[in-house]
């Protein structure tokens, strides 16, 4: 299943397109990262760059598509997690 996460910790279960957009839009300090999630093993996070060039890259992500990170510099957070028990 699909989540999306903000800085303050609001969480959005099956995001649709538009919640997605509305969530990056709504980036600010105090809410400075939004965090997809597909599984509990699985995660993209962003941090504010272009919000049409993100956008796009987490809606593809979503969406499983290939080269959905194309223009962007990954970094592993070193974060492995579980799926709850």
């Amino acid at each position: 299943m699909l989540t999306a996460t903000n800085g303050r910790g609001h969480v959005v279960k099956r995001p649709s397109k538009p919640a997605i957009g509305t969530m990056l839009a709504n980036l600010r300090r105090g809410n400075d990262h939004m965090v997809l999630a597909r599984t509990a093993t699985e995660l993209c996070q962003t941090k504010t760059v272009s919000q049409e060039k993100v956008m796009h890259a987490l809606l593809n992500w979503a969406s499983d598509k290939p080269n959905w990170h194309g223009g962007f510099m990954r970094t592993n957070i070193g974060i492995t997690l579980t799926p709850d028990a």
